[in-house]
């Protein structure tokens, strides 16, 4: 059953592929009816320039990287955490500087008020408040649970890149329930510190913006499922606010991120990135 479920091509998380796309578009017409003509074609501008450079597997990774991010970018955004035995919500706030540094404060709810986690090159740090500790994370649990969620320490601040840490290629270009998509294969390469035997993901071919992403152990099997949703204006560009994450082994569980904003090009330094930065408290309001 799971292997046939693995396989069965177009059959996981496609429910909401033509919505996407859809609300892409209607986006994009809202953006024309209520601004004025330049905005709507730098907009016009904004996907030609996305599309005519996606020629390759690679190129379009790059940009999924990198469509939540600017050269800086701060979000807020909630966590939202179901499983067998408990449900919670949390509130963040996160600042990114490229791909080296990313910082994530929660603040809410109050036991965890102030939690935070530091990513500063190669170096990730962990803020417990409530013991006024600041814990080294190794590599070693780059893949633990962040925070009881069905997300990693990795996936939190992005140690890995798809277009970096994968060899990937073009398995499918067409079009499937009415939108033309690309299907990408990503398997890792040998000194690539990642744990993911193989990566499916598929993006609109008109605006790059993923619908699904498929995580496979080093066997084969099915290990998660991520799919996309409520695609958005957030500063100046379409991205989906809303990520679902759902463990293969236990379907009737699921972590959900949603983005309440998002600003980019904030000009941050590197120094904003730095341990006396985790426990500052005016961070937290």
């Amino acid at each position: 059953m799971r292997g046939r479920r693995a396989q069965g091509e177009g059959r996981i998380g496609f429910g909401t592929l033509k919505s996407l796309h859809t609300e892409a578009l209607r986006q994009c017409k809202n953006n024309f009816s209520s601004k004025p003509i330049f905005w709507f074609l730098l907009l016009c501008c904004f996907f030609s320039s996305r599309i005519s450079h996606a020629a390759t597997a690679k190129e379009i990774l790059e940009k999924v990287d990198d469509l939540w991010r600017g050269e800086s970018s701060f979000a807020e955004m909630t966590m939202d955490v179901v499983t067998e035995n408990y449900e919670r919500s949390m509130k963040l706030k996160a600042w990114s500087l490229g791909k080296e540094y990313s910082l994530f404060i929660i603040t809410y709810p109050p036991k965890d008020r102030g939690v935070a986690t530091l990513k500063a090159e190669q170096d990730i740090w962990n803020y417990l408040p409530r013991v006024n500790r600041v814990i080294r994370v190794p590599t070693s649990m780059m893949m633990a649970n962040w925070m009881g969620s069905h997300f990693t320490n990795d996936d939190l601040v992005k140690e890995s890149r798809m277009s970096e840490d994968y060899d990937s290629e073009l398995t499918f270009e067409g079009t499937r329930e009415g939108v033309p998509v690309y299907d990408i294969t990503l398997h890792p390469r040998p000194e690539a510190p990642v744990v993911w035997g193989r990566i499916e993901i598929t993006v609109v071919k008109e605006t790059l913006i993923p619908t699904r992403s498929l995580y496979y152990d080093e066997d084969g099997t099915l290990s998660r499922v991520m799919t996309f949703d409520k695609v958005k204006m957030l500063a100046g560009r379409l991205v989906p606010t809303v990520m679902i994450l759902v463990p293969e082994d236990k379907p009737g569980e699921r972590t959900v991120i949603t983005y309440e904003s998002l600003e980019l090009g904030l000009g941050l330094k590197p120094d904003f990135f730095s341990r006396s930065t985790l426990t500052r408290k005016d961070l937290v309001q």
